[in-house]
């Protein structure tokens, strides 16, 4: 299955959990399991726009966008991870106003049955799509999988609150850990958002990536009388760019030295799929420095 797929599952998988958890909440009273079902409100609304914005990123280049529109998994992840935010301080005024206000837990046996089920569906596929996310290096799949986690361990959290709760008879125990699932979801928004961001500005491609590029280039360097220098990379979405200097030799007719840039393209797009390389030609005794004055004349 492809990216868009696995996204149309979550969509469907997040509906079925919010079924399950507000059921868990409406027959139980916990504020636990509300703010579990809250969450879950927050995953459809972030898979249906996730879906969205890899549906954008698939389209091709544009007179618009001469580079294509893979940034927009970026948009996605920040948007999760702005509605986890939101989600988790509904979490802590619900939680608060429970504390304040202590109220029984009821039916605890059929609630929780309800939420373990819909926590058992929310982490099956939110391993698979981490799987996925990691195979098409897409953003916003990562960022829904880990949402999902997210969600796993907040209904974890808040069945093991309401067990110690029948266990010890303190109510208080019930939104003191919700208030702890809601700043876990907290940490997770930030971590999104900062990678959303990251991405936006035009990061360097992973460590792993660079080293497959760099071991590329080596090759050449021993093979032929040539150098390269000002290797710079960026990523934007599933799609990775490195840009740089081949010096050759002065002696070089133009064709020869066209014909070993265009090996040396094609063996970085092999060692790195989705790959779009930009080799600029330059003679051996030629020296490019940038941020000196005279490159901006």
């Amino acid at each position: 299955m492809d990216v868009r797929s696995y996204l149309k599952i979550s969509v469907a998988v997040a509906v079925a959990t919010i079924v399950l958890k507000a059921g868990a909440w409406w027959l139980t009273g916990s504020v636990g399991l509300l703010s579990d079902a809250l969450e879950s409100l927050v995953n459809l609304a972030g898979a249906m726009f996730a879906l969205m914005m890899v549906t954008l990123a698939a389209q091709p280049p544009d007179l618009d966008h001469p580079y294509g529109h893979h940034k927009a998994e970026y948009f996605s992840s920040g948007f999760e991870g702005v509605l986890i935010l939101v989600a988790a301080l509904a979490i802590i005024w619900a939680a608060v106003d429970r504390l304040l206000n202590p109220q029984p837990i009821e039916q605890v046996g059929i609630g929780l049955l309800l939420s373990v089920v819909s926590t058992v569906m929310n982490g099956v596929l939110a391993w698979a799509m981490l799987r996925k996310s990691r195979e098409h290096r897409s953003m916003a799949l990562e960022a829904d999988a880990r949402h999902l986690f997210t969600d796993v361990w907040t209904t974890v959290g808040v069945v093991g609150g309401i067990a110690a709760v029948v266990a010890t008879g303190w109510l208080w125990l019930d939104p003191v850990i919700a208030i702890a699932v809601a700043l876990n979801i907290l940490r997770e928004s930030f971590s999104l958002v900062r990678r959303s961001v990251d991405g936006l500005m035009d990061q360097a491609v992973e460590p792993e990536t660079r080293e497959a590029i760099d071991k590329v280039l080596e090759q050449f360097r021993q093979e032929a009388t040539i150098r390269f220098d000002h290797v710079a990379t960026r990523r934007a979405g599933q799609r990775r760019f490195v840009d740089l200097h081949m010096h050759m030799p002065p002696s070089w007719s133009l064709r020869r030295a066209a014909a070993v840039r265009t090996s040396v393209e094609q063996a970085l797009m092999s060692a790195v799929p989705g790959l779009r390389a930009t080799i600029q030609l330059l003679p051996m005794d030629v020296e490019v420095h940038f941020g000196d004055e005279k490159d901006l004349l």
